[in-house]
Order: C-alpha cells, then sequence, then structure tokens
C-alpha cells in the first residue's frame, strides 16, 4: 500500500510540474491537476493538504532531479579525462547532448516559473530555490576553479563569475528556446561558451 501511495503522489507531483511549466502557478489549477491524473479530490488531499504543500514538492523534486542530472555530467567529464579544461569542455557537451536527444525545446525551469510569479510563494521557497541555484552553479566553479589554477587565463576572471556566466546563458536559453520554438538554441549557446572557453585557456 505504501508503494502504491508513493505511486500515487509521484503522479500528482509530475502532472503538476508539467502543468506549471505550460500554464504557470496560478494558472494551474486544482481540476487540472486532476483532469491529469485522473484522481478525486479526496485521492488529491489524502497527499497534499493544499495547492502551496503541491508547490513545495514540485519545486522539491525539480531541484533533485536537476541536480542529480549535472552531478552525473559532472562525474562523467572527470572519468573520461584528466585535462581540467578537457572536463569542463566535455561536462557541457553531456549537457548539449542531452539537450540534442529531446528533439524539442526544453519545457522550461521550474525555478524561473517561480520566479516570475514570486507573489504566489513564501520566502521559505524562495530561499529554497537560491539554495538549490548556488548548488547547481558549484559544480560549475568547482570545475572553472581547477581550470584556473592548472591554466592561466588570457584575461583575468574567477570560477564564479564563469560559473555564473553559463548559469545565466542556461536559464535565458530555456526562454529563448520556449519563445522560438527552436529545440537548438541552449545547445548553441552552451557551445558559444565552450569556445570562450577555449579562447580564454588556450596554451
Amino acid at each position: 500500500m505504501a508503494n502504491k501511495g508513493e505511486a500515487t503522489r509521484e503522479r500528482i507531483v509530475a502532472a503538476a510540474e508539467r502543468l506549471i511549466l505550460s500554464k504557470g502557478y496560478a494558472g494551474t489549477t486544482l481540476d487540472d491537476i486532476l483532469a491529469a491524473t485522473k484522481l478525486t479530490k479526496g485521492a488529491f488531499f489524502h497527499h497534499f493538504a493544499g495547492k502551496a504543500e503541491l508547490a513545495r514538492a514540485v519545486v522539491e523534486r525539480y531541484a533533485g532531479t536537476d541536480f542529480a542530472l549535472f552531478k552525473s555530467w559532472s562525474e562523467r567529464a572527470d572519468r573520461l579525462s584528466d585535462d581540467p579544461l578537457e572536463r569542463v569542455l566535455i561536462f557541457l557537451k553531456l549537457f548539449e547532448e542531452y539537450l540534442d536527444g529531446l528533439g524539442k525545446p526544453f519545457p522550461g525551469c521550474v525555478f524561473a516559473s517561480y520566479t516570475y510569479e514570486s507573489r504566489q510563494f513564501g520566502p521559505e521557497v524562495h530561499e529554497y530555490i537560491r539554495t538549490r541555484l548556488r548548488a547547481w552553479i558549484g559544480l560549475y566553479e568547482k570545475k572553472l576553479a581547477a581550470l584556473i589554477r592548472a591554466r592561466p587565463p588570457q584575461r583575468a576572471v574567477t570560477a564564479r563569475t564563469l560559473a555564473e556566466m553559463i548559469a545565466t546563458i542556461v536559464e535565458g536559453g530555456f526562454v529563448m528556446a520556449n519563445a522560438f520554438g527552436d529545440a537548438t538554441w541552449v545547445q548553441r549557446q552552451s557551445a558559444e561558451y565552450r569556445r570562450y572557453l577555449e579562447l580564454l585557456f588556450k596554451a
């Protein structure tokens, strides 16, 4: 019974995430969620006290899945090369290949969706998002710091600003990809960032 309950809860959260990315948090109603999951109100409220509690579950699920993906690419890049520059470039390339495999624009970012509708959420949700974004940026920063130690860059930069730069490219790229219906937008910008790093850290 516990497994069935967990599966139902996961179905609700997954459906809510898709709806929020498509319609926004405010535009997603309980009726939308019930229609998408084919559940009754009673079944919904068995798992969640209300929409606010569901919203927190959605952002936590998204953060966990997102970070796990990037962590796996980071670790794979480290296994594939001992060179700090190659590790960063492979890390970025693995992300690009993942997006290529989707065949359509990435649906968006729950963090961005929640930030756009900031008045819908309390300060604890916003702090959670900032914490998770810092962790994501930290994956880049760690690799970039190792690169800077190993190879002096052509101009003065910090690992933090380079990490913030790619995070901004990715998040902004999702918006542009969906606005133009262009499934390759983020990959192209990530590839430009890779070329920038190659120039910045050329021997």
